[in-house]
């Protein structure tokens, strides 16, 4: 296949996908990484796509900012907050992940007592900290450039401290074979850490991410036990939940 027709397709697969992974690429067209990575960079410098560690996202496709995540299904993320919160009762311990999602369950729980919460997520700690008697621990690591949050090989040190009741975990989609996807590999691995860190783990997702597959997929899928959203997948992506164990929960 020539470079122009690698190109046409590595386009074309973005246009319907979002999202390829440099491995992925090398199987469909036989080639090594080094060309795939060439070809990447070559539509990348003509602004068609954007690359990633890993792979390559289309040039719409990155992750919208943090106010425009709030802003899209609003009240969505709130009927999936308060669900996804009546798991939790006082003098529970709670992980909680970055995200606006994540961040509409703290909101649901702060009429609760004396939680023990983990989070790198810097509203989320302004929420619960110093009320009812719950006690806050931020997790260090880098700040990000995108949100309130920290990220990093240190935040990633920090989770293998903490063994907790409830673990609260967002996902930048939800790949058709059920398996959870995210932007980076390092908010990839905080999250996959989170999931494992938790006696239940439990995913919060809006509809929007279904069928969404970003370029990094987040190890540890399998350990989330509830996905809470507002609006049932497809039937095809209901069965790949269900054969890994994660029971759906959509609240009207």
């Amino acid at each position: 296949m020539l470079a122009e027709q690698r190109h046409q397709y590595i386009l074309s697969e973005l246009g319907r996908t979002g999202a390829l992974s440099i491995a992925e690429l090398v199987r469909t067209l036989d080639v090594s990484r080094e060309t795939v990575r060439r070809d990447l960079n070559a539509l990348a410098a003509r602004g068609l796509l954007v690359t990633t560690h890993g792979g390559a996202l289309a040039a719409d496709r990155r992750e919208p900012s943090l106010s425009d995540r709030e802003a899209a299904n609003a009240d969505a993320k709130r009927r999936i907050g308060l669900r996804a919160a009546e798991f939790v009762p006082d003098d529970a311990s709670v992980l909680i992940d970055s995200g606006s999602t994540t961040n509409a369950v703290a909101l649901a729980l702060a009429d609760r007592h004396r939680l023990s919460v983990y989070t790198n997520d810097w509203r989320t700690a302004f929420v619960l900290a110093r009320r009812n008697g719950n006690r806050v621990t931020l997790l260090g690591g880098e700040l990000s450039d995108d949100e309130d949050a920290t990220f990093g090989l240190d935040t990633i040190q920090q989770l293998a401290q903490y063994h907790v009741d409830f673990a609260f975990v967002g996902a930048g989609g939800i790949a058709q074979d059920g398996e959870l996807t995210d932007y980076s590999r390092l908010a990839a691995e905080v999250r996959s850490r989170m999931l494992t860190a938790a006696g239940t783990a439990i995913v919060v997702a809006d509809h929007s991410k279904f069928g969404r597959l970003t370029p990094v997929r987040i190890n540890g899928t399998d350990a989330a036990r509830y996905l809470v959203t507002e609006r049932a997948p497809d039937a095809a992506l209901r069965r790949a939940l269900t054969a890994r164990g994660i029971e759906l929960i959509v609240c009207g």
